[in-house]
Order: structure tokens, then C-alpha cells, then sequence
């Protein structure tokens, strides 16, 4: 599981479009947005540079990640 921190989310367009992001990167990937905290837990074989990328292209801020997977770089 990768975790970014993500800033400037406010509605459920901003979650929308990140989801979409990251699923434009592996459209298998599950992704669990939390609006209010504005954590972003992702289950991908991605890249994670890749994903981050992803989210940053769609307008958002990633102030951190952290992955407790083995394989992720």
C-alpha cells in the first residue's frame, strides 16, 4: 500500500480527478481517498514517482508518501 499526503482537495470533483489520475497510471489500482485529511491510499504495482506525478499533473500537492510494500519504487 502506497500513502501520499495530498493538498488542495475540497470536494468530490478533487477526488474524482485524483482517483482518475492514479488510474490512468494502473487502471487496476485501488484507490481510497479521504477527503477531510486529504490522504490518498493507493494498491498499485505503479511506480510510486510514477503515481505522484500522476496527482501532481492533476493539480494537487503531494506533501508526502510513504509505502509499507515491498516491490514499490
Amino acid at each position: 500500500m502506497i500513502e501520499f499526503q495530498v493538498e488542495g482537495m475540497s470536494c468530490q470533483h478533487c477526488v474524482a480527478a485524483v482517483t482518475k489520475a492514479i488510474r490512468e497510471q494502473d487502471g487496476d489500482a485501488r484507490v481510497d481517498v479521504q477527503l477531510q485529511s486529504g490522504r490518498v491510499c493507493v494498491e498499485s504495482n505503479a511506480n510510486i514517482d510514477a503515481l505522484r506525478a500522476a496527482i501532481v499533473d492533476a493539480g494537487y500537492t503531494v506533501t508526502g508518501t510513504t509505502s509499507n510494500a515491498a516491490g514499490h519504487d
